[in-house]
């Protein structure tokens, strides 16, 4: 009878917790540990540039929100299956992505970064021949490392699922440098004396929240994201994070069409 019993309150406690995964409109995937776009503060709530975002979105479009950890390169498939609504994580808008999914118009200006430990003697790219680099799975970092490994000589790529374990790796002498999105180390970086950025990589990267391919919510997303950047919203939420003014002329503040597939 006791057995049975705790049979049916698990059933139960099982049956609520599905029911609770589920309550929220919208279910959007995101790397969580990708500091300062999505991260969690010292309660474990999920905070970040690309959550204020989110969530503003979902406010004026009156839905609610919920945040599920999926490692970059999980977010794709996860995004063509329906099994999210929508992804964030810094993700680079590139035509090959645009084959199998959509994007809304891009917020954020980026490029690539070389960080290293001080220790490790790099200056630059330059001094990365016959070392070991490290990036991020399937991200824009890995596919510009993999294109460019005889260039510079690196003896070995290896890839990790997300900021934080690489940056570990790095300051134990594992790998030599870090190739990732340079908004990221930078915030990453500037309370560890220990690592630093020696170059940026010009790359002329653009972020954007992903969809299913045509799905009819990127449209509906990238609608109130002009919105943002006309009333100045997302000035406001780029100087929360950043602390600073966006430039004119960049995504954070200018309106622009949806990228389509050429």
């Amino acid at each position: 009878m006791k057995r049975a019993l705790k049979i049916t309150l698990l059933s139960a406690v099982a049956a609520f917790a599905t029911t609770g995964a589920h309550a929220a409109d919208w279910t959007v995937g995101a790397n969580i540990g990708n500091v300062p776009w999505e991260f969690e503060d010292s309660s474990g709530k999920a905070v970040g540039f690309e959550v204020d975002l989110v969530e503003e979105i979902a406010d004026r479009l009156g839905k609610t929100v919920e945040f599920v950890n999926t490692p970059f390169n999980g977010l794709f498939p996860a995004v063509q299956s329906g099994r999210i609504d929508m992804a964030v994580s810094s993700i680079t808008i590139t035509e090959k992505r645009l084959e199998s999914v959509s994007f809304a118009q891009p917020y954020y200006d980026s490029d690539q970064s070389l960080s290293t430990s001080k220790s490790a003697g790099v200056s630059g790219l330059a001094d990365m021949d016959g070392k070991v680099v490290g990036v991020d799975t399937g991200s824009t970092g890995d596919m510009w490392s993999e294109a460019h490994k005889d260039e510079y000589g690196f003896s070995d790529i290896r890839r990790y699922e997300g900021l934080a374990p690489a940056m570990l790796d790095m300051t134990a002498g594992r790998i030599d440098g870090y190739i990732s999105d340079i908004p990221a180390v930078l915030y990453y970086v500037k309370d560890k004396p220990e690592l630093q950025v020696v170059e940026r990589i010009p790359t002329g990267e653009k972020y954007s929240i992903m969809f299913a391919k045509d799905a009819p919510l990127a449209t509906e997303v990238n609608g109130v994201i002009s919105e943002l950047k006309e009333d100045g919203t997302l000035a406001t939420i780029y100087e929360d994070w950043f602390g600073a003014t966006p430039e004119a002329g960049t995504s954070t503040v200018e309106v622009l069409d949806m990228p389509k597939a050429k």
